[in-house]
């Protein structure tokens, strides 16, 4: 099977857990024999089984040194403390909280993949992880290939977005008449 194929039965919540920069990523490394097929916490021992079964392995047990297996989660944020300063928003890999510098921040529920990526930048702590089936009013997980959608876009975007700064650092050294 191709990477392609592995990761059609990934997750998609792009969290990072598995060592890899995403979903994609980790699936080229298993296609590549350069991963275990147990690194993945969020898709836990359903995505292992069936990632044994497309590739004829071995199931393993999920590695510890990646997390554990558990309740699908979504980040919710304490807006009376979000200070609006938009640390959250670049690490999203599926831009699902929204808003701007010096404004209060929100979680679009349906779009969060619980990555837990925007956790460790909030400088007030003011994000939490919550069970899905917790929220007042639960709404499913993301679908898989939107999720991967989302987050192509989202690099995409972080990409061009420092293409552009580059251009605009060597165009005014430039116009400086520095080397």
């Amino acid at each position: 099977m191709n990477a392609e194929g592995i990761d059609a039965l990934l997750p998609q919540t792009q969290c990072t857990r598995c060592g890899y920069a995403g979903c994609s990523p980790y699936a080229q490394a298993i296609a590549r024999g350069e991963a275990e097929i147990n690194q993945c916490p969020p898709g836990g021992a359903a995505t292992i089984a069936l990632l044994a079964q497309a590739l004829g392995r071995e199931t393993l047990a999920l590695n510890p040194a990646n997390g554990v297996e558990g309740p699908a989660l979504v980040a919710q944020i304490d807006e009376a403390r979000c200070i609006g300063c938009v640390k959250c928003l670049a690490p999203c890999p599926v831009d699902a909280i929204v808003g701007a510098k010096q404004l209060t921040h929100t979680v679009v529920t349906q779009l969060c993949t619980g990555c837990e990526l925007c956790v460790a930048p909030c400088p007030v702590d003011c994000i939490i992880m919550i069970p899905r089936g917790a929220l007042h009013h639960p709404s499913n997980a993301p679908d898989p290939a939107r999720n991967r959608a989302r987050f192509t876009a989202h690099t995409e975007r972080l990409a061009r977005r420092t293409a552009e700064q580059a251009a605009l650092i060597s165009a005014t050294k430039h116009a400086a008449g520095a080397p």
